[in-house]
């Protein structure tokens, strides 16, 4: 049952209309799968499957400044990305502790849409707000101006090109550019969160349900199905992409997450979070923190968020996201690990599953790299 306050998307008839099982997620009434979260999975590695992603939490920054306040609020450096480009990037609290992770693209030179997980969302708002003080820039609340939908899998260019005159060709790998599809018009981005090729298409929420519907119908002769949030984590977790919650929280910094690259100490002027995050580098290079590693199951029990890494008898770690691999056909997991058994291939690691040591091979993230 949803509750009155549950949020709907502007596709939610749709879903409930093609038999999705929903769920709450970050307040939001979002479908979890169709059919087979499995068939789902494999469509996108395969085929393509398409997924409504509207819950995602949109901010846009304008201004003479804007590039300025976005370079004082985030630890990364968005003055110097292009327009028409986007950049993964985190904002931090002041000790370093990682409030969200983003996506930023700079649509012109003076406007920034910034991309939120959803639970983070009104988090990353307030702090864009509160940061934006003394700068010239606005900071908007843009999150019931779009509905996204993302098209993922090999054969999402062709399904696309057949609804855009858009130079999808020369559309780069964290890009974006305006344009319409099926006469509806988007703002196109070469993203995901699947590991494999794909777009997210920010539109009006008034068009979210005919461009579904022509997606659907392009797509109906190379196999697009549409996709849940289940396979969503699966995808994501098998590409080895960290999720806010599982393996970013505030309790980590940057480093302590092995991300310390997005943090650009280079970039001109202060910004939140500095002071602290100079001294997690230097912690990190003398103590290396525990290290995201995968891990593959040897039996068949799957291992869950929480969960403690052992080896000879010690705990060494936890795991942070666990799930089957429908590709690999085994349960896999995301874990931080004591650096001394991070390694791929370190012998004796298990995973204690209701005080079961099942035994786990360590292995380099990701899980899986698609073939170019």
């Amino acid at each position: 049952m949803s509750s009155s306050n549950t949020r709907r998307t502007a596709l939610d008839a749709t879903h409930r209309a093609l038999g999705a099982t929903m769920t709450d997620f970050a307040g939001w009434d979002m479908p979890l799968r169709y059919a087979s979260e499995r068939d789902e999975h494999v469509a996108v590695r395969t085929r393509a499957g398409l997924f409504d992603l509207s819950h995602m939490g949109e901010i846009t920054v304008t201004g003479p400044q804007a590039a300025a306040l976005l370079d004082f609020a985030l630890v990364g450096n968005i003055g110097g990305v292009k327009p028409g480009r986007a950049r993964y990037t985190m904002i931090c609290r002041e000790d370093g502790g990682i409030l969200d992770d983003l996506i930023v693209y700079r649509l012109a030179d003076a406007e920034y849409m910034v991309v939120a997980n959803a639970s983070n969302a009104q988090t990353v708002l307030d702090a864009l707000t509160e940061r934006a003080a003394g700068f010239d820039a606005e900071v908007r609340d843009d999150r019931d101006a779009y509905a996204l939908l993302a098209v993922q899998g090999p054969e999402s260019p062709g399904i696309l090109k057949n609804l855009t005159d858009a130079d999808l060709d020369g559309l780069k790998y964290y890009a974006g550019l305006p344009g319409t599809v099926a006469g509806v018009p988007a703002l196109i981005a070469r993203t995901g969160y699947t590991g494999e090729d794909g777009f997210e298409l920010f539109v009006k929420p008034e068009h979210a349900v005919e461009l579904w519907q022509a997606l659907t119908e392009a797509g109906e002769g190379v196999g697009l199905v549409p996709c849940g949030l289940s396979c969503r984590d699966t995808l994501r977790l098998e590409a080895g992409m960290p999720l806010y919650g599982h393996e970013l929280t505030t309790s980590l910094t940057p480093f302590d997450a092995g991300l310390g690259r997005v943090v650009k100490f280079e970039k001109e002027g202060d910004f939140v979070g500095r002071s602290a995050l100079t001294g997690a580098a230097a912690e990190a290079e003398q103590n290396p923190p525990r290290v995201l590693v995968g891990l593959v199951a040897e039996g068949r029990r799957v291992p869950r968020a929480g969960y403690q890494v052992v080896a000879g008898g010690e705990v060494i770690g936890e795991v942070t996201s666990g799930a089957p691999s429908p590709t690999l056909g085994k349960p896999i997991a995301i874990a931080y690990v004591d650096a001394a058994h991070a390694a791929p291939g370190t012998e004796g690691v298990g995973v204690d599953i209701r005080g079961s040591h099942e035994p786990y091979e360590v292995v380099a993230l990701p899980f899986y790299k698609r073939r170019k």
